[in-house]
């Protein structure tokens, strides 16, 4: 077996690399989630930042300011899940093939 160390660190550096640029375009990609049939939208990006939170009228007029909460709650909870999701699928894509199958590296 030829171990050839060059050409491990080349490969390392573009995964590093390739990793890099998809964490920065990570900020670009959105993804929404909703509570109560829609009445709260919220809007993640890949870096799990909330990027924008949509309100109903009808139950911002409602007055239910606990039900109000634990929608928003509810819906910022599903963007930021959904969010990682996405950000674990992208950054996955650039180490596929250099990892054995069913190792994962720990925050990614």
């Amino acid at each position: 077996m030829n171990f050839n160390m060059q050409g491990m660190m080349k490969q390392i550096q573009k995964m590093q690399a390739d990793m890099a640029k998809v964490q920065e375009e990570l900020g670009n990609k959105t993804v929404a989630a909703e509570s109560g049939g829609g009445m709260v939208k919220v809007t993640a990006n890949g870096k799990k930042e909330i990027v924008s939170i949509s309100i109903d009228d009808e139950i911002a007029k409602s007055g239910d300011k606990e039900m109000l909460e634990d929608l928003i709650v509810a819906a910022v909870n599903k963007a930021i899940s959904a969010a990682s999701k996405m950000a674990e699928e992208e950054l996955q894509n650039v180490t596929k093939g250099m990892l054995p199958p069913g190792f994962n590296i720990p925050g990614l």
